[in-house]
């Protein structure tokens, strides 16, 4: 008798069935991988955030203040405080270049040497400080992956590349730049201040020193080692709660302020705090502890970012 072997194979159906139970397995792992990415990135985010808490006290320690949110004395011309504190966060060499850099010819150096984005004005043109260009990983959120590329000077209309931060110090309870126009900020890290521990009469625990808020759309804010911003710094490396100038220069309503979700795509984002991460972002406080806050917060974002107005706020249920 003859007979006949059949090879074994899947029928349709049982191949769109395991087609299906596969996109079922994929529906929920994708979003499982990147609640564990978002995790690890707010985790790192956070990490940074305290080292940079550690590098300021270790700071004031030395120099019995805070470093200036925005220098602005030879040859530290709009250094920020990220800058200024570089030997406390492991780029001593780096602070050292910078430094050399900034002091050849004096002051009076035609070169412009001491000018941050160098002397593109001038012939032969100056180039800008090293530092300028570096790309420092503690000063980088990695749940935004702008902040690890370099902008060109072209780009940048400057004459030197541009590094990025993720991270500005809070410098008011409102604009942020009011000593920028002879007033006095009432944050810790704001134009040429000179903030000790004992200004903070608020209490250390209760008062924001650094926040998130990703480089603007267009890149031409958040420039880690040096800033002008739109005034004294503010945009650049310092923001303040409620920084409603700064957002009308920008050509944008006074609703893009404060302390709330944001786009990196809008250009209006740029005028207030937020990050990447879900639901909120973290901010380091003058103690040097590192809190993530939701975005309810923006509730009370002028008291905790005042130093000494004596306000009465409860944070824990942010």
């Amino acid at each position: 008798m003859l007979r006949t072997s059949r090879r074994p194979g899947f029928t349709l159906i049982e191949l769109l069935v395991v087609i299906a139970i596969i996109a079922i397995l994929i529906a929920l792992l994708v979003p499982a991988v990147q609640k564990v990415r978002d995790a690890a990135a707010r985790a790192q985010c956070s990490n940074n955030m305290k080292q940079m808490g550690l590098a300021l006290h270790n700071y004031h320690d030395t120099y019995k203040k805070f470093p200036a949110g925005i220098a602005y004395t030879y040859p530290y011309y709009y250094w920020s405080w990220m800058a200024q504190m570089m030997p406390f966060y492991e780029q001593a060499p780096l602070y050292r270049q910078a430094d050399t850099w900034a002091r050849i010819g004096g002051s009076g150096d035609p070169a412009y040497h001491w000018w941050p984005w160098g002397g593109f004005w001038l012939s032969p043109q100056t180039p800008a400080n090293p530092a300028l260009g570096a790309i420092v990983q503690t000063l980088i959120c990695p749940a935004d992956s702008r902040q690890s590329i370099l902008l060109s000077g072209a780009q940048a209309g400057i004459n030197g590349n541009v590094a990025f931060t993720g991270y500005l110090g809070v410098a008011d309870s409102r604009e942020g730049n009011e000593a920028g126009g002879g007033g006095q900020s009432n944050g810790i890290l704001y134009w040429k201040s000179t903030t000790r521990f004992g200004d903070i009469t608020d209490g250390t625990s209760n008062t924001l020193m650094a926040g998130e808020r990703p480089p603007s759309a267009d890149l031409n804010y958040g420039w880690w080692f040096a800033g002008a911003g739109y005034d004294a710094g503010v945009g650049d490396v310092v923001l303040g709660a409620r920084s409603v100038g700064y957002a009308a220069s920008l050509g944008c309503a006074s609703s893009y302020v404060g302390f709330q979700q944001g786009n990196i795509n809008n250009n209006c984002d740029q005028a207030h705090f937020w990050s990447l991460h879900t639901g909120g972002g973290n901010f380091l406080l003058g103690d040097g502890s590192v809190r993530f806050m939701t975005y309810s917060a923006n509730a009370i974002l002028p008291q905790l970012c005042s130093r000494n107005l004596g306000e009465v706020f409860d944070m824990s249920s942010f």
